[in-house]
């Protein structure tokens, strides 16, 4: 009953979170085909400053209910305060930080931005906190109507700025309608009164330290590269790095991320059945990487036709950031699935610990990089970055439910094969076809499909493919089962 619950409501994410990024797929064609690399990369070096203020002050309201045993009134009028005193600071903390940061930058238009730009933040944080039962039940029906409907109202205001002329407004527009209709539809969705009352701080007391100091991490981890490349890259630059890493983590965030949402409420479940949860990890884990495996690799391995055919000549240059980044976050749905475990064993200083490391190492080998190698530098050390983290991430694993490095991999191995045998028919069919002279779309479909058709034949030959029964998808392993 639990696993049935957690496919459907996997489905439900994943259909709504597809849709909304195959909706903001399109809104990015069409203003990468109007818009100049320059609105972009001004529009990413605003949002880079909300964006880790949102993450700073992120609070767990969400994570934290869904681990509670049992959950009142009193817990969502808690949870809904905490979301506005959370809007109340992000509105502060930017106004006072807007006009210094666009200082450094030279830049006045950032201001603006910057303050419009806040409304995306503060609107989810006053969302109907009333969603947490329908999330704790693993019902994620209103969290389609929401993604979906939210993804809608933006791009048609984000269209309508744009035919009216207003520039890189309209790629602002985009970020702030969906969050902000999105809480105006969760009411709707889930009735629920405000009310202000902090009765039950102390369910959430022990998330707010280790989380928030994790997202603070987490938050100059993810944005330092495009400040780095802002400050000293240029804003054309910086918008052709920033599109490209858009583009590169559009799988993880439309198809694995949904997919695993639901699993920190599964495993809460069973922590305490140690062989069960080990088992249900590694099936996760194992999931999210027969995915993520051909996604970022055909992306890296097809990375100039993707550019050329999709946004067009003005953005050459971006063919490099994209190969380099799309491999960079081939491991992150391991991560997800390593989040939702510590979270649901109330372990949240390991993600704190993680992201530590992250920012050290990634600051680290971006900064190295950016000097030796400018720009692409910058995401050459993402790559490394990336390949030091897979092994900590297999390592905390381990210690957690005690499944050693053999069975990580054992559990892996075969997605690597087949990836590998992918990588190569790619890479000898793009040789072969280099003297044909075909048109890009045409060579794209081409080495798509073939590549597809390897990765999928090589998993068969393995004697691993996927199967549905009693409403739940299954890896099924000929040779091999956990």
């Amino acid at each position: 009953m639990l696993a049935m619950k957690v496919f459907q409501g996997a489905g439900w994410l994943v259909a709504s979170r597809f849709l909304g990024r195959f909706i903001d797929f399109f809104t990015l064609l069409i203003m990468a085909r109007i818009l100049t690399p320059a609105d972009f990369g001004l529009t990413a070096l605003a949002m880079s400053c909300v964006v880790i203020v949102d993450m700073v002050l992120e609070i767990p309201v969400t994570q934290a209910l869904v681990r509670l045993p049992h959950v009142d009134r009193t817990h969502l009028n808690t949870g809904f305060t905490l979301g506005a005193l959370r809007g109340v600071a992000i509105a502060l903390l930017l106004l006072a930080v807007a006009w210094p940061f666009s200082a450094i930058n030279g830049d006045p238009r950032v201001v603006p931005v910057i303050l419009v730009l806040a409304l995306a933040p503060i609107a989810r944080g006053l969302a109907s906190p009333g969603l947490i039962l329908f999330v704790r039940d693993l019902g994620f029906l209103r969290s389609f109507l929401l993604e979906t409907g939210g993804k809608l109202a933006a791009f048609c205001l984000a269209l309508a700025t744009l035919l009216l002329g207003g520039g890189y407004w309209a790629l602002v527009v985009n970020f702030v309608a969906a969050p902000v209709f999105g809480a105006a539809l969760s009411y709707r969705l889930a009735p629920y009164r405000p009310a202000l009352s902090l009765s039950r701080l102390t369910d959430f007391a022990g998330f707010l330290g280790w989380f928030t100091g994790a997202q603070l991490v987490a938050a100059a981890t993810w944005q330092f590269d495009r400040i780095l490349l802002g400050l000293w890259g240029g804003k054309e630059i910086l918008g052709r790095y920033a599109v490209a890493a858009d583009l590169s983590v559009m799988p993880t965030q439309s198809l694995i991320g949904p997919a695993l949402q639901p699993i920190m409420a599964a495993f809460a479940r069973i922590k305490a059945e140690d062989q069960r949860l080990r088992r249900a990890f590694l099936k996760a884990a194992r999931f999210s990487m027969l995915v993520s495996v051909p996604c970022s690799l055909g992306i890296a391995l097809t990375a100039d036709l993707i550019v050329e055919v999709l946004l067009g000549p003005k953005w050459r240059g971006a063919e490099t950031f994209l190969c380099l980044l799309s491999l960079s976050v081939m491991m992150t749905p391991y991560f997800q699935a390593l989040y939702s475990l510590s979270l649901a064993l109330s372990r949240p200083e390991l993600i704190f610990r993680l992201n530590l490391f992250d920012l050290a190492i990634r600051s680290a080998a971006v900064v190295i990089g950016f000097l030796h190698f400018g720009a692409v530098g910058v995401a050459a050390g993402r790559l490394v970055a990336a390949a030091i983290m897979a092994g900590l991430y297999l390592r905390e694993v381990g210690v957690l439910i005690s499944a050693d490095l053999a069975s990580q991999l054992t559990n892996l191995w075969k997605i690597a094969a087949a990836g590998a045998v992918m990588a190569g028919g790619v890479l000898a069919l793009r040789s072969s076809l280099a003297s044909l002279s075909l048109p890009a779309l045409a060579e794209f479909v081409i080495v798509a499909g073939s590549g597809a058709l390897l990765y999928a034949a090589s998993l068969l030959a393995c004697g691993v493919w996927l199967t549905v029964g009693a409403g739940r998808l299954e890896i099924t392993d000929r040779w091999w089962r956990r």
